[in-house]
């Protein structure tokens, strides 16, 4: 084989974070950010000025958007993120450059210490490649119990979901009431296309995870997260082992 051509080596760019920024999609993205910090707006109103609102960033392309929407426009809106202590190098880079870049300090809740002990004593380092059960026992450990002190006193919470990222999130509204955690729920980029998000990203300069460029379109943790081939679903690299149909570590998991 030609030594300058192997499949294994990474393209040098990923077109899907750098998209064609015509007309069109100038005009599209700027009346759907629009409508999203109105909506920003709405929960502020209603549940802002009480410390009742926060957002939960993930540090992905879409939560990138929402931090400049929620950071460049001065909403008093917390933001925190969860550290499951497996994050990529490259999320734990974006954090402080965020930080540096809009002047924050961010909230960064961890897992309990003694309960992930526990869970690798007893499973194993990397027993979430064992059965779904266990890994959604290690995000349980290591993603939900954080979830539940984040959101402790929260009257809403603002994600970054879309609706077109994987079968688990078809139909998504941009309100719902979070049943499972028992407050209402703010998905403001519901309705944006993966296209929209990158040039929204591109017209305003904002900060991305570098693995975005290396084809990691959806990024967890660590050893959870792989890059896709060009042509697969976005959430392809998230638990590849599993059917699409378990893809999700409980925080977005409708009750019933």
């Amino acid at each position: 084989m030609n030594a300058s051509v192997s499949i294994l080596r990474p393209a040098t760019s990923n077109p899907a974070t750098r998209p064609a920024l015509t007309d069109a999609l100038r005009a599209t993205v700027g009346a759907k950010a629009a409508a999203a910090l109105a909506l920003l707006r709405e929960a502020v109103a209603e549940f802002g000025g009480k410390g009742d609102l926060t957002f939960a960033n993930s540090f992905g392309a879409e939560d990138m958007v929402l931090s400049d929407l929620i950071l460049s426009n001065a909403l008093p809106i917390e933001i925190f993120s969860l550290d499951t202590g497996r994050l990529p190098a490259e999320t734990y880079a974006l954090i402080g450059e965020v930080e540096q870049r809009y002047g924050t300090k961010l909230k960064i809740y961890f897992p309990d210490a003694t309960a992930v002990e526990t869970f690798v004593r007893s499973h194993g380092i990397n027993a979430f490649y064992d059965s779904v059960e266990l890994r959604k026992a290690c995000c349980g450990v290591r993603k939900m119990e954080p979830l539940r002190r984040a959101l402790a006193g929260k009257k809403a919470w603002i994600t970054g979901l879309r609706a077109a990222q994987s079968v688990t999130r078809s139909g998504l509204p941009l309100r719902e009431f979070d049943s499972a955690n028992g407050l209402d729920k703010f998905n403001p980029l519901s309705d944006w296309s993966e296209t929209e998000v990158w040039a929204y990203i591109r017209l305003h300069e904002v900060p991305y995870n570098a693995l975005h460029d290396q084809f990691y379109p959806s990024i967890g943790c660590a050893p959870c997260t792989r890059a896709i081939a060009m042509g697969e679903d976005v959430r392809a690299g998230r638990w590849w082992w599993e059917d699409p149909a378990s893809k999700e570590c409980g925080l977005h998991v409708k009750k019933g």
